[in-house]
Order: structure tokens, then C-alpha cells, then sequence
């Protein structure tokens, strides 16, 4: 596949006439005004648009059908370079790990551009990000226990969790104890969109690991685990950053609002259906919410995480 080296107004003219759409089609298709299509078109090679909507049209070729791409290539021509010449593209897996420096849990960053968000796949810009490799396990929450006196999850036995549920995800903490975690570790809880990012990468994926249907790669009902798993068990199932369990395991709260008193759930969990667990979906709950399948995750603002890495 190729991409556009640098957009102008003339290569915005072109894809629209490939993708075959109207000006109000294809405004609504990037998430912007049809007069700033139609001045780019105009203004043609004199005109680059800014870098959100370079990414946003960079999204749109790249998921654009063959046929598409094939008249797009004869529109433009020498605009082009090959995928092997360039493309942007994800960093590879792991490759932008960091330990945050106060709690040591290991976390990678979600560059700031364009992605594909919610069932139709609008585009949303969010700013660059860190987000925690895996869910807050027992031993993490401990910590914060420890430090603060906050009252420990009700399964836990005189106040401290089975040595075997260690690296388990930490279950039955409602919105509140989450948000308080965050706070206590210099992070936050992530927004709906934040998280959804970070679990289908910019190009729309379905699940984590891309559109296949796969139950296999995430701990589901159909499997028939019946509990929690470590976090770092399914490896197949990362997504395109490397984050795991983005499918499946436990339900984690976002800071995203409902409405008053309620907040977003993302990525199903082992109690539910397969179906349930695709990261677009929307579930939410009551923030009083403490159930046996339900943790979290924490982020930290990428100028943020770095200005302490760096200082």
C-alpha cells in the first residue's frame, strides 16, 4: 500500500473523487466542515492542511478499499511514496515502554494523533499519553493500601489478598477507589476514548489484535476460565502498543461520564460473552458499582510522564 508524503489541497481533491463521495459526504466522513474541504481543493498544491487532518486523511487512504487506493494512485501519482519508504505506521511493540518513576509500573505511550473511535469509526484527535501496560494488579493495589489506610478490597482476607491472586488484576473496587488509586500514584484514570486508542491502535481494528473473531486471545465466558488471570497472560492478544487485556479479564473503569453518578466501562470481562468485550462498546455503571470482574488502569498526560522521567 502507499501513502502521501505530504497532503495539499490537490491530494485531498483526489481522494475524495476516488472514494467517489459528495463534499458533505466526505466533510462528514474526516469529522470536518465542507467549507474546509472545499477551500483545501481550491487552494490545491498552494494549501497543506494542518498535521490533525493530515493524520485524519492519512487514516482515511489507509483504510480506503483496494479499488479505491488503485484510483486514488492514478489521480495523484508522483505524490506518493511506498509503504516501504515511509509510511508512518505504530511503534514496535514495546518499544516505548517506560517504569513510572513513582510506582514502578510499566506503562507506553499512545502518540497524539487521529484515531478511529466508537461502531462507525469517527475520527477523534487525542493529545499523546502513557497508559499502564496492564491492569492494576493485587500487589500494585496493596501499595496504595498500605500507604493510605484505604479500605481493602471485601475478599481480601484481614486485609491482605491470596499469594496467588498477586499478579491477578485487583477486583471488587468500585469508581472511587480507583480514582483514588490514581490520585495516589500521580496518575488518572483514563477517558473512554484514551482507553479505546490504546486498545485498537488509529486504524480502526475491531479487537486488540485486529478483526478477527478470536475468543482465544482474551479470557472470556466461552472459554470457560470461570475467574481472573495474571495480566500478562495472553501475549496474542496485545494491542497494536502492546497493551494486554484489552479484551476480557475484568471490566475497568473510565473517567469519562455518563451520566451524574454513572461512569464508562471498557473491555468486557471473564464473566461475559465474547460479544460484550469489542473495545468500542459502550457499558457503563454507578460508581458505588464493587463487583468480583470490575478493575482499571491508570494513565499519565505524555509531557507530564516525560518532565518527571527527564527531571
Amino acid at each position: 500500500m502507499a501513502t502521501v508524503q505530504h497532503w495539499t489541497g490537490a491530494e485531498v481533491k483526489a481522494l475524495r473523487a476516488a472514494k467517489r463521495m459528495s463534499l458533505k459526504e466526505f466533510a462528514a466522513h474526516l469529522g470536518i466542515s465542507e467549507r474546509q474541504i472545499s477551500n483545501w481543493e481550491k487552494a490545491g498544491k498552494d494549501i497543506s492542511p494542518r498535521p490533525v487532518n493530515q493524520a485524519a486523511l492519512d487514516t482515511c487512504l489507509s483504510r480506503s478499499d483496494p479499488e479505491t487506493q488503485a484510483r486514488f494512485a492514478h489521480l495523484v501519482g508522483d505524490s506518493l511514496v511506498s509503504a516501504s519508504q515511509g509510511e508512518a505506521s505504530v511503534e514496535p511493540i514495546g518499544s516505548s515502554q517506560v517504569r513510572h518513576p513513582a510506582v514502578g509500573s510499566l506503562m507506553v505511550k499512545v502518540d497524539g494523533s487521529v484515531f478511529l473511535s466508537g461502531p462507525s469509526n469517527e475520527p477523534v484527535w487525542l493529545p499523546a499519553f502513557y497508559i499502564d501496560v496492564h491492569p492494576v494488579s493485587n500487589a500494585e493495589y496493596s501499595l496504595f493500601l498500605a500507604a493510605t489506610g484505604h479500605t481493602p478490597p471485601q475478599h481480601w482476607e484481614d486485609g491482605k489478598f491470596p499469594e496467588y491472586l498477586a499478579d491477578h488484576p485487583v477486583v471488587f473496587v468500585t469508581w472511587k477507589d480507583a480514582a483514588a488509586y490514581a490520585e495516589w500514584a500521580g496518575k488518572a484514570l483514563p477517558t473512554a476514548q484514551q482507553w479505546e486508542k490504546a486498545a485498537r491502535g488509529t486504524r480502526g481494528n475491531v479487537y486488540p489484535w485486529g478483526d478477527q473473531p478470536t475468543p482465544a486471545k482474551c479470557n472470556v465466558r466461552e472459554n470457560g476460565v470461570g475467574s481472573t488471570t495474571p495480566v500478562d497472560r495472553y501475549q496474542s492478544g496485545v494491542s497494536p502498543y502492546g497493551v494486554y487485556d484489552m479484551c476480557g479479564n475484568v471490566w475497568e473503569w473510565c473517567s469519562t461520564e455518563s451520566r451524574p453518578g454513572r461512569r464508562e466501562l471498557k473491555g468486557g470481562a471473564w464473566t461475559s460473552p465474547f460479544n460484550r468485550c469489542t473495545p468500542s462498546s459502550f457499558n457503563d455503571a454507578a460508581e458505588t458499582m464493587c463487583d468480583d470482574d470490575t478493575g482499571f488502569r491508570c494513565v499519565v498526560p505524555a509531557d507530564v510522564l516525560e518532565k518527571m522521567l527527564n527531571g
